[in-house]
């Protein structure tokens, strides 16, 4: 079987095994995951995937991972939505009910909602890693990835002074090899001429690949964007007839607050299972309730 077709089997599938045992043997190898102390099946099937089982690519992106995790404490350490409601109640970041016609989840990102001083970058990033960390464990999110639509009416100077070469080279690495999500497309609207020396910082650390899958579609976009993604699915805001764009982004907000066990305990063991049950304790890949 080839790397999708692996890809559609289920978590617990008998030919999915060898994969995992040969990639968690790979990593527990490498001297950088000398002090990771468990590596959940579930955990390594979200890189396996993400590189359509490709063993050297996929230990490469779990390497990547680690190390990006690693180096940047001031963004990966403190995954708590509560900490960023204020950001979220401004209708900044969504993610939509309905996937794409492909199956990929689309997010959105309002920056003009996003004031550089009440919020600094690192804050507003660490909202994205939130997202990803739990659209990551869903198994068809895992499969088709995602697509992003950033809406960048308002910004101004005070964002693009956010925005240094560092954080540039880390949101780069996020977006290219150094987390388990395939990045289908990225969508800028509203998109000023003065944003365009930040994304010149960024650009030189993309992988062809992803810049090939970058669309500029300006102030009159919604003609464009129709062409890559279902009216249905979008909100009025942006073309579609989908839920508005203020509805979507609370029901996201309450989706992440609900979650905060959960991303607290990832940022604490990012390589174990953890699920949450409906009462909100959370049970380990061993049964073990938090």
């Amino acid at each position: 079987m080839n790397g999708p077709q692996l890809s559609e089997l289920p978590d617990d599938s008998e030919q999915l095994r060898p994969y995992i045992s040969r990639l968690r043997r790979g990593a527990l190898q490498a001297g950088e995951l000398s002090a990771v102390r468990s590596l959940s099946s579930g955990f390594l099937l979200r890189f396996l995937r993400a590189r359509d089982f490709d063993m050297e690519l996929s230990l490469k992106l779990l390497l990547n991972y680690q190390r990006w995790r690693r180096e940047s404490p001031e963004i990966s350490s403190c995954l708590s939505p509560s900490s960023v409601l204020g950001l979220l109640n401004t209708s900044y970041h969504a993610v939509l009910p309905q996937r794409d016609c492909t199956g990929s989840r689309v997010l959105i990102y309002r920056i003009g909602q996003w004031n550089p001083k009440d919020w600094s970058a690192f804050q507003v990033f660490r909202v994205s890693l939130m997202t990803s960390e739990i659209i990551s464990r869903e198994n068809e999110t895992q499969r088709q990835g995602l697509k992003a639509i950033f809406d960048l009416a308002g910004w101004s100077l005070s964002h693009a002074l956010q925005i240094n070469p560092s954080l540039a080279r880390k949101i780069s690495s996020v977006l290219s090899d150094s987390f388990p999500l395939k990045v289908r497309g990225i969508h800028l609207v509203n998109e000023p001429m003065f944003f365009r020396p930040v994304f010149a910082m960024l650009r030189p650390f993309l992988p062809d690949k992803i810049k090939q899958r970058i669309h500029m579609h300006g102030s009159d976009f919604r003609d464009s964007l129709s062409g890559f993604f279902s009216s249905h699915i979008l909100p009025p805001e942006y073309g579609g007839h989908g839920p508005g764009i203020t509805q979507v982004c609370q029901d996201w907000t309450n989706h992440l607050l609900q979650s905060e066990n959960l991303l607290q305990q990832i940022a604490a063991h990012p390589t174990g299972d953890v699920t949450m049950t409906p009462d909100g304790c959370l049970i380990t890949e061993e049964g073990g309730t938090l």
